[in-house]
């Protein structure tokens, strides 16, 4: 999972420079990085799968 929250964090740091960027053509560049980091956050979502659902715990017997 620690790949994927680096991504997903990476793609918002580029974000928030592109917003900040005056220069169009740079500007341009950072969000597409930042779509490659996302799709790369994507894919690895996809290949950890949903989390395995929690066993649920036996009741005390009297």
């Amino acid at each position: 999972m620690k790949l994927l929250t680096e991504y997903l964090e990476r793609a918002v740091s580029l974000e928030k420079l592109a917003a900040g960027e005056q220069d169009s053509t740079f500007k341009t560049e950072l969000l597409n990085q930042a779509a490659a980091y996302r799709k790369l956050a994507a894919k690895r979502a996809m290949e950890y799968g949903p989390p395995p659902p929690s066993v649920p715990e036996k009741p005390p017997h009297p």
